[in-house]
């Protein structure tokens, strides 16, 4: 009797294999069977992870950008809704990766919603990168609500050129298994940098143009009054930021008589919020025709800057094209349009500004005269 035990405990053993080796095609292995790494977020806190993640998804205002810098676009398993709804050329990332268009909905998107613990856990990632939506509390709950690793992303207090952004970049690089990916899209970052800074280092202040720029987005698309101080692209080139004189940092909106008082010598408008400032400008032409840049023609559209959250791309290729403009001899050999997509083929892996462009405009000089006929013709 105890050998025919033995023998129906053997044969059911081998059943058992057989039919779990059936059922491996197409059946993703549990997670207990890889390797765990733990890596400290941009939160603070302490997190576990399987190394190397290869499900991931990516919530809140750029976060899938980031991925996609880090090449690693092909391990995303699902979208926040905003992103199949938004214009494409807001966000270059979405160009050169459309197919993520066609994957599952996470959630709505967008700059204050809620995470879907729900939807997330149904696309069944190994890790959610997260950014703006959730503080270290938040993200310990949305953790516990998922039972999947949450990790804390951030862009810093200015994104472009900021430490947070980078370590988030080689964050994500290390849990995708994408490290030498992400210490290379670092690398660019800061040479890119270094070569704005070097260009106008040694320019006298006294020598510089007074320059604003507006319609910056900021949690949405606003008029002439959405600028920041310290903005990113100008510090990079050391312009004269005529903001810098609130000494604040960051996103803020304006009183348009200040603008009047400030009377920059130059003045960039984001495309993002072109259609509201030459709304504006069609009801009150005299007070944009009493500002020296209007009334000079030194009015110029850049491609938008801010759409959820900083186009980290867009940023560079606006800063070299600021520079283009407020400082010819130092930019001389830089052609704007070809170093665009040069940033954009290195981070994205395709030229996307001519695309950008179909979109929102591009590079050029901006004329309000065509909306009000009565005013003197530009310089």
């Amino acid at each position: 009797m105890f050998k025919k035990v033995i023998g129906l405990c053997a044969l059911l053993a081998v059943m058992i294999a057989v039919l779990a080796g059936c059922g491996q095609s197409g059946v993703r292995p549990e997670k207990t069977s890889r390797s765990m790494d733990k890596v400290t977020d941009l939160a603070g806190r302490t997190v576990n992870v399987p190394f190397p993640a290869d499900r991931i998804v990516a919530i809140g205002p750029g976060a899938l950008r980031l991925v996609c810098y880090d090449g690693a676009a092909g391990k995303v398993v699902g979208v926040e809704n905003a992103e199949k709804q938004w214009p494409a050329w807001t966000r270059p990332y979405i160009m050169a990766y459309p197919q993520l268009k066609n994957l599952p909905v996470i959630g709505q998107g967008g700059p204050d919603y809620v995470p879907d613990a729900e939807k997330l856990v149904g696309v069944k990632p190994d890790v959610i990168f997260v950014t703006y939506l959730v503080d270290r509390t938040r993200a310990d709950e949305l953790q516990a609500r998922t039972g999947i690793p949450v990790v804390v992303l951030s862009y810093g207090k200015l994104a472009t050129f900021d430490d947070d952004l980078y370590r988030s970049l080689q964050l994500i690089g290390r849990i995708t298994g994408n490290e030498n990916r992400a210490d290379a899209v670092v690398a660019f970052l800061k040479k890119c940098r270094q070569d704005l800074y070097e260009r106008t280092k040694n320019i006298p202040a006294a020598s510089k143009p007074g320059v604003y720029v507006g319609a910056l987005g900021m949690k949405g698309t606003h008029g002439i009054e959405s600028t920041q101080a310290k903005y990113p692209p100008f510090v990079a080139i050391n312009a004269r930021n005529v903001v810098d004189q609130t000494g604040g940092t960051g996103s803020l909106m304006i009183d348009k008589e200040k603008l009047l008082s400030w009377d920059p010598d130059m003045i960039f408008v984001d495309e993002g919020g072109l259609s509201l400032v030459e709304a504006d400008y069609r009801k009150n032409p005299q007070f944009y025709q009493s500002l020296r840049a209007f009334k000079n023609g030194a009015v110029y559209a850049q491609i938008p800057y801010n759409f959820y959250t900083t186009n980290i791309d867009t940023a560079l290729a606006d800063s070299y094209y600021a520079g283009k403009v407020i400082f010819p001899a130092q930019f001389k050999d830089v052609n704007p349009v070809q170093k665009a997509d040069e940033i954009y083929r290195f981070l994205l892996g395709k030229p996307l500004y001519q695309q950008v462009a179909e979109g929102c405009g591009g590079f050029k000089k901006l004329n309000f005269n065509r909306l009000n006929p009565s005013a003197p013709a530009q310089k």
